[in-house]
């Protein structure tokens, strides 16, 4: 009886201990991931919004983006530490500067592993520093203990690998500028798997900021569809199968020729809101559909004008 209640009773301290509700899925024998919600970050998700992945490499474990808090990668540590308890975590890759999969770094680069990303990640991390004020507005004290950026181990450029045992990890930049410069995507030929993190979004519409390019992030989903991976999954959304791309290229090829066609038209921002994209992708009931295609077409639509003055 007295042995019971002792392992229910530490059973609770450890489930209060825990901030977060992680609970990866298996893609592959060897790759894990827990996808984030759907919504921006909010005090109920505590920043938890982006995929993150790891991959047993036979020698050790690669983390695949960091996690929004130091908190967070920490309880994400301790569930790879059920499967794999004499593993430690070799390298992190970050696919890119976004706060949601950077600042977790700041615990496991304390624990000793390399955190890698782009060598263009330095440069967006300079000239946007307001993405790192976000989630200390957000969330409490609490979640935020001990999270800070980091400054990346390795500044990596496309082809960088990282070999294990019985397989290697490339990271792959797809095109100059996606979403963001500092995008890129890391596949693991063995396992037939691409992460490619803000490159590729679904369950939820994506978001086009100011510093995307449409050519280059169509270039980019072209490139890395021609490597046939059978299991591709984004910085966002639950779908992983090899066409899960399709939604975000569909998405952006209408928001480039309805943009082009009205500003060649001489239509004023406030129509284009309007009238864009009549097409069946409106049907698809996408969560933050209204909301960030209003703020894609003014992104876009400025960057043409920007382009002829």
């Amino acid at each position: 009886m007295k042995k019971s209640i002792l392992i229910y009773f530490l059973v609770s301290i450890n489930l209060m201990a825990n901030m977060y509700d992680i609970k990866p899925i298996q893609i592959t024998k060897d790759v894990h991931c827990a996808i984030g919600d759907f919504n921006p970050p909010t005090k109920s998700n505590k920043g938890f919004v982006s995929n993150i992945c790891y991959i047993d490499m036979g020698v050790s474990i690669v983390v695949l983006d960091s996690g929004p808090t130091y908190n967070f990668a920490k309880e994400f540590h301790n569930v790879i530490k059920k499967d794999y308890p004499n593993k430690k975590v070799s390298y992190v890759i970050i696919s890119n500067y976004h706060d949601d999969r950077i600042l977790g770094a700041s615990y496991f680069q304390e624990i000793g592993a390399k955190i890698v990303g782009h060598k263009s990640i330095e440069k967006d991390i300079k000239d946007n520093p307001d993405n790192f004020k976000r989630l200390f507005a957000i969330l409490d004290d609490k979640i935020m203990n001990k999270t800070k950026l980091v400054k990346m181990d390795i500044l990596a450029e496309s082809g960088f690998t990282i070999k294990g045992r019985n397989k290697a990890i490339k990271i792959i930049k797809p095109s100059i500028t996606s979403e963001e410069n500092s995008d890129i995507a890391i596949y693991s030929k063995e396992d037939s798997f691409l992460f490619v993190g803000n490159i590729v979004f679904n369950g939820r519409m994506l978001n086009y900021t100011k510093n995307s390019k449409v050519d280059g992030w169509i270039e980019a989903i072209n490139n890395l569809a021609k490597l046939n991976a059978k299991y591709l999954l984004g910085g966002h959304g639950k779908e992983f199968d090899k066409h899960s791309y399709k939604d975000t290229i569909e998405y952006l090829k209408i928001l480039r020729g309805d943009i082009q066609k009205a500003y060649k038209d001489g239509t004023d921002r406030e129509n284009v809101a309007i009238n864009i994209s009549k097409s069946g992708y409106k049907k698809k009931n996408i969560p933050y559909l209204k909301q960030l295609n209003y703020n894609n077409i003014n992104n876009y639509y400025n960057q043409l004008e920007w382009a002829d003055n």
